[in-house]
């Protein structure tokens, strides 16, 4: 059992039944003890391919979610949880089997929902904006909370009401069109064998390509 295996079988099981495989479902299919198993998903955690909870289970391994954090993603047979407005607006680009995804969500300030037909086209029309609350320096110090922070809202009078109730200063906000081109190509490749994460440089090119910029991102 090699480690890469390991991490695209977990990738695999989210991206086709819209859930993390547990531990035992992970050592029957490799034939080792469930403890290998852990050690591999603790390993694969430290380098930031997946996110545990206090008792070893995946929570996370982007883009996908094992837990609601404000969106919900549906293809054609498969309901995911999208860990956040980027990771749910990447989802269609990476699960190529699917022509588009359904993303829904509620604006946190007044709950309002909105949905819309993401495909690997076009961004989808709407005039919402995507607030990013953690600096992308600190988004793996507690990558659940910065999840849960990267939001939808319907305008900027929604989010500033939001900043205000919430006593947070303002992240980085942009439209659907960049959080789109955002999503768009940052995790290809990570169903397969052999992926790499960018390094710092790689991934301050591509935020750039995307037409981010300034201290919030590194840049």
């Amino acid at each position: 059992m090699e480690l890469e295996d390991v991490r695209v079988a977990v990738y695999a099981t989210f991206a086709r039944e819209g859930r993390p495989p547990t531990a035992a479902e992970l050592a029957d299919r490799f034939e080792v003890p469930a403890e290998a198993i852990r050690r591999a998903l603790r390993e694969l955690a430290t380098g930031r391919h997946l996110v545990l909870d206090d008792a070893g289970s995946i929570v996370m391994a982007h883009p996908f979610s094992a837990v609601p954090l404000g969106f919900s993603v549906m293809g054609s047979s498969t309901l995911w949880w999208g860990g956040c407005a980027w990771d749910s607006f990447a989802m269609p680009h990476l699960l190529t089997w699917e022509s588009e995804v359904l993303v829904a969500t509620r604006c946190p300030a007044c709950s309002t929902p909105h949905a819309w037909n993401v495909t690997r086209d076009a961004p989808p029309p709407g005039d919402q904006i995507a607030h990013f609350l953690i600096p992308a320096a600190h988004m793996w110090n507690d990558v659940v909370k910065t999840c849960a922070h990267q939001r939808i809202f319907c305008n900027e009078n929604c989010l500033a009401d939001w900043l205000r109730e919430t006593a947070n200063d303002r992240g980085y906000a942009m439209d659907l069109p960049t959080l789109w081109r955002l999503a768009s190509d940052w995790y290809t490749g990570r169903l397969d064998h052999g992926y790499t994460r960018r390094d710092p440089t790689q991934s301050a090119d591509y935020l750039r390509t995307t037409g981010l910029s300034g201290p919030f991102w590194g840049l």
